[in-house]
C-alpha cells in the first residue's frame, strides 16, 4: 500500500550522492544503490529531474548484481520516469565510475537488454558492446507485420505534415525509427519527434532519428529520444542509425556519428554481427540528494 511522505519519514534516496556526468552531451546521472536494498522509482526519477541542477536524460542506478557474470545490474530511467532497456552513453558513464573503484579495464554489466561489456580504451574513453541489432518486425516491435524493415513508409494522419523518406527500423535494446533526409538540421524535431515516437505502428513507442549521410563514414544525426525528448546525444540511436544506413548501402559498417553534443564511433562488425560504440565521458560534479527534492513523492510502505 502507498502512503504520502510526511515530515518524519525520510525519503529513501535522501542523503545519497549522485554523480552528474555526460556522454557526448547526453545528460546522465549515476546513482549507486548497491548494498542498500533500494531501487529508484519512476516518481523519484521525475522528482530528481525537477530539482535545480539535476535535470537529466537518463538516471543510471547501479544496483546489486542479478547475474553472477556481471558486476552490477543497471536500472535505466528516463526523465519522465519510464524505464529504458539500453543507454550506451549512460553505460560509458557507469563504466567510468566503476573503473575508478575496481580498475578493471573490462566490465560486464547487466541491463534489461542483457549483459553489456564495457571496455576502457584510454582515460575518459570507453567502448561498449551494444550487442546484435534486432531487425524483424516482431523484435522491433511493430503493430503489424512488415516484410522488410530497411525502408518502411510511416505516415502521419495529419495530411499537412511533410512526407519523409521511408524509415529504417532497428531495435538496439530499444526501438528506433531512422529517417534519412537531405538536411537533418532543417527538420522540426520538437514537432515530428513526438509524432513518430507515439505512432500507432510502434506499440512500445520509439526513439526517432533524422540522419544526414555526409560521407560513407560520417553521418549527422538529430534524435528525439523516447521518454526524454530532444537530446544532445543518444548512443543507441547512433548505433541504430549506422545499422540502418549500412543496410541501405548509404554508409559503410563503421562511421563517425555526429550528434549535437559530440561524436561517437560506431562499428557494426561483420564477423559476429555485434555493434560497438566508442565515445567519451565527462564527470561534471557530485550532488547531494536532500529530502526536500522528494516533496510530494509517495513512498511504498
Amino acid at each position: 500500500m502507498s502512503a504520502a511522505l510526511t515530515l518524519d519519514r525520510t525519503p529513501p534516496l535522501a542523503g545519497l550522492n549522485v554523480q552528474r556526468m555526460n556522454g557526448a552531451g547526453n545528460k546522465i546521472l549515476v546513482l549507486d544503490l548497491r548494498g542498500k536494498g533500494l531501487a529508484s522509482t519512476a516518481d523519484e526519477a521525475r522528482a530528481i529531474h525537477r530539482a535545480p541542477g539535476l535535470d537529466f536524460d537518463q538516471l543510471m542506478s547501479i544496483e546489486d548484481r542479478r547475474d553472477p557474470n556481471s558486476l552490477a545490474f543497471i536500472r535505466i530511467l528516463n526523465n519522465d520516469g519510464s524505464e529504458a532497456e539500453a543507454c550506451g552513453n549512460g553505460m560509458r558513464c557507469v563504466a567510468d565510475r566503476l573503473w575508478r573503484e575496481t580498475h578493471r579495464a573490462l566490465l560486464t554489466l547487466q541491463t534489461r537488454a542483457g549483459l553489456i561489456a564495457c571496455e576502457r580504451l584510454e582515460d575518459l574513453v570507453y567502448r561498449v558492446d551494444m550487442g546484435r541489432p534486432r531487425l524483424s518486425w516482431q523484435e522491433i516491435p511493430t503493430s503489424a507485420p512488415i516484410a522488410d524493415t530497411r525502408a518502411v513508409d510511416i505516415c502521419l494522419k495529419n495530411e499537412a505534415a511533410p512526407r519523409f523518406p521511408k524509415a529504417g527500423l532497428v531495435n538496439m535494446g530499444n526501438p528506433h525509427v531512422v529517417f534519412f533526409v537531405p538536411d537533418a538540421k532543417a527538420v522540426d524535431l520538437s514537432l515530428y519527434g513526438p509524432a513518430y515516437e507515439t505512432h500507432e505502428l510502434l506499440p512500445e513507442k520509439a526513439n526517432v532519428s533524422f540522419a544526414e549521410v555526409l560521407a560513407p563514414d560520417a553521418i549527422l544525426v538529430r534524435v528525439w529520444e523516447r521518454g526524454v525528448g530532444a537530446t544532445l546525444a543518444c548512443g543507441s540511436a547512433a548505433c541504430a542509425t549506422l545499422v540502418a544506413a549500412a543496410r541501405r548501402g548509404l554508409a559503410g559498417r563503421r562511421a563517425r556519428v555526429i550528434l549535437p553534443g559530440g561524436e561517437l564511433t560506431i562499428e557494426w562488425r561483420e564477423k559476429d554481427d555485434r555493434v560497438l560504440m566508442t565515445g567519451p565521458v565527462e564527470f561534471e560534479r557530485e550532488i547531494f540528494l536532500t529530502a526536500d527534492m522528494f516533496a510530494g513523492v509517495r513512498a511504498v510502505t
